[in-house]
């Protein structure tokens, strides 16, 4: 499998190199040059599958030849170690657990993924360390030190804005040490990632060192998410006809490759993006009119993203047809007051405790059936509720046991390198 850039003018590449590479030299994202749906018989017979089998299925075309498929299942194996259960809530919603990882948020297995892919490349290139830079708005930062924490060859700078993450996410990249360093930048996420895009095309700093990224631009950290897309359908397509995916949405890599497993034949017709006052796709979907502005903070901040990456691959999948896009694809916004009225509705009436961006889900859902009675909306529910304790306190009577991945950051010692500019993290990356 080749990749090409979106923007169209770098050269075509492997997955090894758009994997180290993680951003085209002409700036562009990469994409497949081509999807092979699977067979049909797959998706009839996908209940006998374990989750390790239905991922290597759908993946191998994507890494092959460079990765044996020997060492692909292993990959697969070691990846998926934990359970994707699903919370059925009525007969027109379920929640579908993400946070069942080592940093319980869904970014567990596109990180854990991609670092073990880049582990098995860096068995044949040990002249020179790779350096993960990577910008989170809250769970990347968590999952890509932990996936990563460790890993000969590898060393990983996490842009992170201060005071715009939780304690618990901060603690989770702040506190791991050994080849993880965390910068704490005085600005947005938009910022953290305007950085990560701009050293990348900085000759200056590529030429001395190999950098790559983990945010959803690399394809190995991207494409892994479709895999859960599939998990759900697996528990749920023989009780329900017609089903649909709620999907809260800030980089819009969850909805893209969700749209993935959907061009691989998952038979799903339709996806709802469910955002927060971040919005710039349901104005879009509105407007036909792609108006970027400045992030905003709020209380489902790993969805406080005003410029989302993955977006662009959406519109290759689609061809840039507005009307095809807009036939699969809803997209609804809420504010932080309705985000917590859905937290505590959710609580009252199903015994469930959601996080604030499974309740935007739950929103997005919520409208879609309002006019799809039919449908059964499956929300993504991407991060346990204890990594926002101090917005599901407020809202929730109820005091949320710590899971054991929790406690054992707590009473860590954070640890962060304070950045403002682009110059900043320049001089630190060439002085490391």
């Amino acid at each position: 499998m080749n990749y090409f850039s979106l923007n169209k003018t770098a050269p075509n590449t492997t997955f090894r190199d758009a994997v180290i590479k993680g951003l085209a030299p002409d700036r562009g994202l990469y994409f497949p040059e081509t999807i092979t749906p699977l067979p049909e018989s797959f998706f009839e017979t996908i209940d006998t599958l374990s989750h390790s089998e239905i991922a290597f299925e759908a993946i191998k075309q994507f890494v092959s030849p460079e990765i044996p498929e020997a060492d692909l299942k292993a990959i697969v194996e070691d990846t998926l170690s934990f359970d994707f259960p699903i919370v059925e809530l009525n007969k027109n919603i379920s929640f579908l657990e993400l946070f069942h990882g080592p940093t319980m948020a869904f970014k567990d297995v596109g990180a854990r993924f991609m670092a073990r892919c880049l582990s098995h490349f860096s068995k044949d290139d040990a002249k020179q360390d790779v350096t993960v830079l990577v910008a989170t708005s809250g769970d990347t930062g968590g999952a890509v030190a932990n996936g990563f924490l460790g890993v000969e060859g590898v060393k990983v700078v996490i842009l992170y804005p201060s005071g715009k993450v939780s304690d618990i996410q901060e603690k989770q990249l702040t506190t791991l040490k050994k080849n993880i360093t965390a910068l704490e930048v005085d600005g947005t996420f938009d910022d953290c990632q305007d950085m990560v895009k701009q050293a990348f095309l900085d000759t200056e700093i590529t030429d001395h060192m190999k950098l790559t990224s983990a945010n959803s631009i690399n394809v190995a950290r991207w494409l892994p998410q479709l895999f859960y897309f599939m998990f759900a359908y697996k528990q749920l397509h023989k009780k329900y006809d017609n089903i649909v995916f709620s999907i809260p949405s800030g980089n819009f890599g969850n909805v893209c490759a969700g749209m993935m497993a959907q061009q691989l034949g998952l038979p799903i017709k339709h996806y709802i993006a469910s955002n927060n006052e971040n919005n710039v796709v349901t104005r879009y979907l509105e407007s036909e009119s792609y108006d970027v502005k400045p992030s905003v903070q709020t209380i489902s901040n790993a969805m406080d993203v005003g410029n989302p990456s993955n977006f662009v691959r959406i519109q290759e999948i689609y061809k840039n047809d507005f009307n095809l896009l807009k036939d699969n694809l809803s997209s609804y916004s809420f504010t932080d007051e309705e985000t917590k009225e859905a937290m505590k509705e959710i609580y009252n009436d199903y015994s469930y405790v959601a996080d604030p961006h499974g309740a935007v889900g739950y929103l997005g859902a919520k409208n879609y059936i309002n006019s799809h009675p039919e449908a059964h909306c499956v929300c993504l529910e991407t991060a346990h509720p204890t990594k926002f304790l101090d917005v599901v306190g407020e809202v929730i009577p109820e005091n949320i046991e710590l899971p054991a991945q929790i406690l054992a950051v707590m009473d860590k010692k954070k640890k962060s390198i304070k950045v403002s500019t682009y110059t900043d993290l320049k001089q630190y990356l060439l002085n490391r």
